[in-house]
């Protein structure tokens, strides 16, 4: 996939604004799913609160510490995930981490939507896990695995 430069300013114009006006940024007091993520690389720590009922995601928020990556992350994952199933939630889960990883020309045919921003990672894999720690989370978050 193949970006102006125009297209890449966005992009990152995008990624800075998620970071200095994240949203849905804070803790839910009441929730059903829970998980903490930390990346040991660089330090970036993400807490995030679910409310899934009937298989929907109800509400969604994160607080932490990070880049400005894995925050613009957090904060378009939060705004993506409101009113999806957990199916959903986790086939997104499987789009973004292609659209991060993957360098092939399939990638044009996933729906990227506003994910779009995070197409130039996969250039950078040190970054890779920065902008996969809040979808790593969720994963966890989906399955209550961490039980908090």
């Amino acid at each position: 996939m193949s970006f102006s430069e125009d297209t890449r300013e966005l992009y990152q114009e995008v990624i800075l604004d998620h970071n200095k006006n994240p949203r849905n940024f804070g803790k839910l007091e009441h929730y059903t799913n829970k998980a903490i993520g930390h990346n040991q690389l660089c330090g970036d720590q993400i807490s995030l609160y679910l409310i899934i009922k009937d298989n929907i995601i109800q509400e969604v928020k994160f607080d932490g510490q990070g880049c400005a990556i894995s925050k613009a992350s957090a904060s378009i994952m939060t705004t993506i995930l409101k009113g999806k199933s957990v199916e959903e939630a986790r086939k997104l889960f499987d789009e973004f981490h292609k659209l991060i990883t993957e360098t092939n020309d399939d990638i044009d045919e996933i729906n990227l939507g506003k994910l779009a921003v995070f197409v130039g990672i996969r250039e950078f894999p040190a970054r890779v896990k920065c902008a996969s720690l809040a979808w790593h989370t969720l994963l966890n978050a989906l399955d209550n695995s961490q039980n908090l």
